[in-house]
């Protein structure tokens, strides 16, 4: 069950700096394990104390690198440490002594092209694992495209072929084809056409990508209105919800095309941190989010859940404070000397009033960034489901879902042993990620749905997708319960909302992203919103975030710590001449030498 990171000892200080601020107005931020930790109460009172604002992966992380430099570091989270990454359990639940059933915003997914998220979590001790946290990746052995009324595609990870010594585009071509033929089994010409868009993209410079490819759809890149609906469903919707969860018809192509990109290496063995597709052993919280938080604790870091971020207070040129909610409802200014904002963008942005806006008018484009729904489902089995050891993709679902059948995946778990009545057996967790298309059930959309609604929905679109090809993968016997996402609420009224949006990354939206540093000297932004290497929403943007916002933190404050490691995605060197070329035919104003349109 997921741990709130209250104990006795921080309760009673909490209460007692509420009590305080009753009478003063505001509360000073972490000054209190300074007596322990060979006199940074000094330090601090000399510019050191940070209050994070959010603990999930970009909380966590700046409050991390900030208390390896000898920073006071309090954290502020309305709900609960982790944010979207976390698990938790299904109240109600457990029986016997076991711990309730598992259940999460939407399963984990940390691919072999993560380099910043990786090295936090070997940073993170863990009983008995050399390089910590890092240390309960496991990998997937494969992943499927299941499709209703058709065969299924199954593919393992990585997938058969050579890794070639030196990546000519020759080489990367012929692997590509050799994909996407194991793939889709797609007519030829259609194969060679999506190669070929591919290499367009590869070889494309830095303002080209930025400047056209940002601007066009990935489903108009790849042509996908003329193509077969093979190719429709495999190939543009498939990997763009694989790939950054977002529609084709209006994902930049400059976002799907720079994670394919990096992807495609990471397959040929090429720049990353391990293979394509991996996996925590565990519940989210026990593989990684309650080590990280005992681990955090021991460097200092205080927590405070169940504090609502009200607003950010401006005055003077600087943040002056933070107006915060208590657990008990009662409001008081938090004061630091520096603030990091690490809240999910759609509930940052509200934080910011006016006069803040004001100061840095770059904060108001983030009121251009869009999110959406994605949100995750368990259904709990008293029989282990005969599928692919992996992810799943119903690419002819309406409503786009994606699952993975995780008991197979932890083997030091026994899971009727460890979670619930001791009857359910697995856990099928399902990503829902198109919220507005009607279902096959009740035809409504699943906004229309009520809970129940979408369960059963879910379930028949699961259903059609994998028991369609001469054996019942999924039984109605073996379904035990279910368990949606509870940041949902309102489903089946004219006005649902969901606590814990994604963002996502319609065209033109990637230059509306800002940067670490702030204008305002002591504020700094950390989420999978702002402008890093990684354009996508992810824990590894975050993470990279947060990093960038230390750095920036360190260097208005001179500070002589050594700053963080941002590592960016891998460029081959091989092609990066080829895209040298391109620039100057970019600036010259001629396609690039590989698109023939």
């Amino acid at each position: 069950m997921h741990r709130t990171g209250t104990t006795r000892r921080s309760f009673v200080a909490g209460a007692a700096a509420v009590a305080g601020a009753a009478g003063a107005g505001s509360l000073a931020a972490s000054p209190a394990a300074a007596a322990g930790r060979g006199g940074r109460a000094g330090e601090a009172r000399a510019g050191r104390s940070v209050a994070v604002l959010g603990g999930g992966v970009a909380g966590l992380t700046a409050a991390h690198e900030l208390a390896e430099r000898g920073f006071e570091v309090t954290v502020y989270e309305r709900r609960a440490l982790g944010g979207k990454a976390r698990s938790f359990g299904v109240p109600g639940s457990a029986r016997g002594g076991r711990r309730p059933l598992p259940a999460e915003h939407g399963f984990r997914f940390i691919p072999g092209i993560y380099h910043n998220l990786p090295d936090t979590m070997r940073r993170i001790p863990f009983p008995g694992n050399p390089q910590g946290v890092f240390d309960n990746l496991v990998a997937p052995p494969e992943m499927m495209f299941a499709r209703t009324g058709r065969e299924d595609l199954r593919m393992p990870i990585p997938w058969p072929g050579h890794r070639p010594a030196r990546l000519t585009l020759d080489e990367i071509g012929r692997a590509l084809t050799g994909l996407v033929e194991t793939a889709a089994g797609l007519p030829p010409h259609e194969t060679a056409y999506f190669v070929n868009r591919a290499l367009v993209f590869l070889t494309s410079c830095d303002e080209r990508r930025d400047e056209v490819w940002e601007h066009t759809p990935w489903w108009d890149f790849t042509r996908a209105a003329q193509m077969s609906e093979a190719y429709r469903r495999i190939l543009a919707i498939g990997v763009t919800r694989n790939i950054v969860a977002t529609k084709a018809e209006e994902a930049s192509t400059r976002t799907v095309g720079t994670l394919g990109e990096a992807f495609v290496y990471n397959a040929l063995g090429r720049g990353a941190d391990g293979p394509p597709d991996r996996i925590l052993n565990a519940p989210t919280n026990e593989a990684w989010i309650d080590p990280w938080e005992a681990h955090l604790r021991s460097l200092g870091v205080e927590f405070r859940i169940g504090w609502t971020l009200h607003e950010v207070l401006y005055g003077d040129g600087r943040v002056t404070g933070a107006l915060v909610e208590d657990p008990g409802g009662v409001r008081a200014t938090v004061t630091a000397d520096h603030y990091v904002c690490a809240l999910p963008v759609e509930h940052a942005r509200r934080t910011w009033g006016a006069a803040l806006r004001a100061a840095d008018p770059r904060l108001a484009r983030c009121d251009k960034l869009r999110t959406d729904w994605m949100t995750g489902i368990q259904f709990y089995l008293t029989e282990r489901p005969r599928l692919v050891h992996g992810h799943l993709n119903c690419i002819d679902s309406p409503w786009s879902l994606t699952a993975i059948a995780q008991a197979g995946h932890w083997p030091d778990r026994d899971f009727p042993a460890d979670y619930g009545d001791g009857t359910a057996v697995d856990c099928l967790s399902v990503d829902i990620s198109e919220w507005d298309k009607p279902g096959i059930l009740y035809g409504r959309t699943a906004k229309q749905c009520t809970r129940e609604q979408v369960a059963r929905e879910v379930w028949a679109q699961l259903k059609a997708a994998l028991n369609d090809t001469g054996h019942q993968a999924l039984k109605d016997s073996a379904l035990h319960s279910w368990y949606l996402d509870p940041g949902v609420d309102g489903l089946g009224t004219p006005t649902p909302t969901n606590a814990d949006e994604l963002l996502i990354h319609p065209v033109g939206t990637f230059h509306h992203r800002p940067s670490a540093a702030t204008a305002i000297p002591n504020f700094y932004l950390a989420g999978d919103y702002v402008s890093v290497d990684i354009d996508l929403a992810t824990m590894e943007g975050a993470n990279a975030a947060a990093r960038q916002a230390v750095n920036a933190l360190l260097d208005r404050t001179g500070s002589a710590a050594p700053r963080c490691t941002v590592r960016p995605l891998f460029r081959a060197p091989e092609v990066e001449l080829l895209r040298r070329h391109d620039r100057t035919r970019y600036r010259l104003g001629l396609r690039n030498a590989l698109d023939l349109g």
